[in-house]
């Protein structure tokens, strides 16, 4: 099947990662459901298209890593890693609950297909660059992605890490910036403007794209010319809604901490997520 036939069984399965995560969170009456939202395409190209990974085999050496920086999102990542095969629904649907391994940022505590504890801003992308670096040493063709969030660009940590991977060359390392316009108390640039970003990384010698991050043929066609990238670490800068799926909750950043209630199952139920 070609890709460009492709991209309604993606879209599809969005919507489902999308009703997963919407029954997990309301369940547990957990939180940061918007942004889990906002990465879901980013994770289902991953994970369908990019990753080479195998959940019969999820240390084996050779496997491309993947690593979840906003660990805060990690609601998207347990749907994900359920719908492959990672983990089973009894699994899943322990998630929040007391004396569970599913708890709500990502943890590297046996679940299988995590690879790394995040959610302290500024941590992932270091610990992907030395992935990344360890991969090349061990002359290894497995590649590292990780998942960095806007907020993230404010940590000082993000960029030792980006200084760090342009300097070894590190094009087995790609970053995905979920620039969805948000942190947790404010929009992104009021609270530290970041613009101009595409230039900044530009300047740190990385090779960038920028797409829409919920449109999987922009994602795509961004992947496919970073193939081709030598010696240079690359990132894809993706513009992002914040809660994108569920119209009452999209770029408003009350459900960065908010469970949907009330009226809003109705809404969810209407637009087909319940």
């Amino acid at each position: 099947m070609k890709i460009k036939d492709d991209y309604g069984l993606l879209i599809k399965e969005a919507k489902e990662i999308r009703k997963q995560i919407f029954s997990i969170i309301v369940s547990a009456n957990a939180s940061h459901i918007a942004s889990s939202y906002s990465i879901v395409e980013i994770l289902v190209y991953l994970y369908e298209r990019v990753l080479k990974i195998d959940p019969k085999k999820p240390t084996d050496f050779n496997r491309d890593r993947f690593i979840l920086s906003k660990g805060w999102g990690i609601s998207a990542l347990y749907s994900i890693l359920y719908k492959k095969g990672f983990i089973d629904k009894k699994l899943l649907d322990t998630y929040c609950q007391d004396g569970s391994k599913m708890i709500g940022i990502a943890t590297r505590n046996g679940v299988p297909g995590i690879e790394a504890t995040t959610g302290s801003m500024g941590h992932g992308l270091p610990i992907a660059v030395g992935m990344a670096k360890a991969l090349k040493l061990k002359n290894s063709n497995a590649k590292v992605y990780v998942i960095i969030s806007d907020g993230e660009m404010d940590e000082g940590s993000t960029w030792e890490g980006i200084l760090l991977a342009a300097h070894h060359k590190l094009d087995n390392l790609t970053v995905i910036v979920d620039y969805n316009k948000w942190q947790s108390f404010g929009r992104t640039n009021e609270v530290l403007n970041l613009e101009p970003l595409t230039d900044k990384w530009k300047a740190f010698n990385w090779n960038v794209c920028e797409v829409d991050g919920h449109s999987f043929p922009q994602i795509h066609k961004a992947f496919e010319s970073l193939k081709m990238v030598k010696k240079q670490p690359k990132v894809i800068i993706a513009h992002t809604v914040k809660g994108k799926g569920l119209s009452i909750i999209e770029d408003k950043n009350d459900y960065h901490y908010k469970t949907p209630r009330g009226s809003e199952l109705k809404i969810a139920h209407k637009e087909g997520l319940i």
